[in-house]
């Protein structure tokens, strides 16, 4: 009976797929852990609204990000390409603002949708292209941008202005020591117009949430929630980021804002009666920071898991991914299908009838979203990183392979990690099986080009 079912389910899925184009929203979270939702096992908090996202779709357990810090991360995704080939590699900046852009040449997600007749539009953050830059949203696909261009500025949470579209929006409230308009709150009521703008035509929403990234800040009401909960408070000095004498309590708070924001995207969805005409995605941009006062191991925030923002361990790849697509996907399923950031790509455009291009490293994850058997699977996944020493890894399988400081030695010895049975990395078997360890040296040297940019380089 469970058969049929899922098979009928199958049916009905590939005929709505036919009648229409769905609406796809993509949020991403920022420095949000493997650990830190409780539907992926936080116990000192709640996420209602994510966990209900949950309930109401699939939850994949084996996702991973496109890499470990943001900017590359964000390149992967909106390429399909592996950190091997995306054309953004590291966090390099330009000053005074912005990041280092792509090439002009760069074909992304929204450019494809936007061709298949979708209004695409960015909320949050961007870090991929300083203003007026050769990537810079608008350029990029993106009809709407309403948010910080540069990651480094959105560590304010009180900023001295937003972009909107290709200009400045000065945030007068913010002006000397004032702190009263916080941009979080008017990114969120943008990407909320935005969907009501555009319900009755298929859209793309790229909401790039910046909680719970530090600084470490939260609003008053949300604040008044969890302060005392968590004693004795760490108090945060201050440096590169604010001071913060409550930084248990603001962490909380700032996810519990980050799921109420999640929560309003649900809720204007059944408002304008295209929840089940929407796929929505929930997922993070790399593992937990430890950053402005933020104590990862308190919190279990890298849930299972070896290493934080900065690793090419699990801890600081593996993310949380949710998604929810109301009577299409499956209530309260689950996924382990081994997945990453440059499946996103090819996933949309097929859901948009309109084939992504056959030269990117994604594989789409539509059969998997339907409950299909037929999940075509990657031969492997690779992760590079030339900050910090410069850092490799790749995933075959249940093999894990990671390789550090490769800027002073590239052939540095390979870790090797057998995640089936040692999934917080701790056992290096590499000594026992020289075999395996020649196959994956011969996958990462297939899967490194030169970047475009030689200050991405080891």
């Amino acid at each position: 009976m469970k058969t049929f079912s899922l098979l009928l389910l199958a049916i009905t899925s590939a005929c709505a797929l036919a009648a229409r184009q769905p609406n796809i929203i993509y949020i991403l979270a920022d420095d949000l852990g493997y650990g830190d939702l409780s539907c992926y096992g936080q116990t000192k908090f709640e996420t209602p609204h994510i966990d209900a996202l949950a309930k109401r779709g699939m939850l994949f357990t084996q996702h991973y990000s496109g890499n470990t810090v943001c900017a590359p991360a964000r390149s992967s995704l909106m390429t399909g390409l592996h950190s091997g080939h995306a054309p953004v590699r590291g966090n390099a900046e330009v000053q005074p603002e912005g990041q280092e852009p792509m090439p002009a040449d760069t074909y992304t997600i929204a450019h494809h949708l936007g061709k298949a007749g979708y209004t695409t539009g960015l909320f949050g953050k961007w870090g991929l292209g300083f203003p007026g830059s050769v990537s810079d949203p608008l350029k990029m696909g993106f009809d709407r941008f309403y948010g910080y261009n540069c990651q480094r500025m959105a560590h304010s949470y009180y900023p001295a202005f937003l972009w909107n579209d290709d200009q400045r929006e000065l945030l007068w409230g913010n002006v000397g020591s004032h702190d009263r308009d916080f941009a979080p709150d008017l990114i969120h009521e943008q990407a909320l117009a935005f969907i009501a703008a555009n319900q009755n035509e298929p859209f793309y929403l790229y909401y790039a949430a910046v909680q719970p990234h530090a600084d470490m800040i939260a609003t008053e009401d949300y604040m008044e929630k969890f302060r005392g909960k968590y004693l004795p408070e760490h108090d945060h000095p201050g440096g590169h980021y604010i001071a913060q004498p409550e930084s248990k309590a603001t962490f909380a708070a700032m996810v519990a804002t980050l799921d109420d924001y999640v929560g309003d995207v649900v809720a204007a969805l059944e408002k304008h009666g295209i929840a089940e005409d929407t796929l929505i995605i929930f997922t993070s941009d790399n593992g937990p920071h430890q950053e402005g006062g933020h104590i990862p191991e308190f919190w279990d925030s890298n849930g299972p898991f070896r290493g934080i923002k900065r690793d090419l361990y699990d801890g600081g790849i593996r993310v949380p991914m949710i998604a929810s697509w109301p009577g299409t996907i499956e209530a309260g399923s689950y996924s382990d299908h081994i997945s990453a950031f440059w499946d996103f790509f090819p996933t949309a455009a097929e859901l948009a009838d309109a084939p992504a291009q056959s030269d990117i490293d994604g594989i789409s994850l539509v059969p998997t979203l339907l409950g299909q058997t037929d999940q075509p699977e990657h031969e492997y996944l690779y992760w590079e990183f030339p900050a910090r020493g410069g850092r490799i890894a790749i995933r075959h399988g249940n093999w894990k392979g990671v390789r550090y400081n490769v800027s002073a030695d590239p052939d540095s010895p390979l870790e090797r990690y057998n995640l089936a049975t040692d999934p917080g990395e701790t056992h290096n078997v590499a000594a026992q099986h020289p075999e395996l360890v020649a196959q994956l040296n011969a996958f990462i040297k297939e899967a490194h080009t030169p970047p475009v940019n030689p200050r991405f380089e080891f």
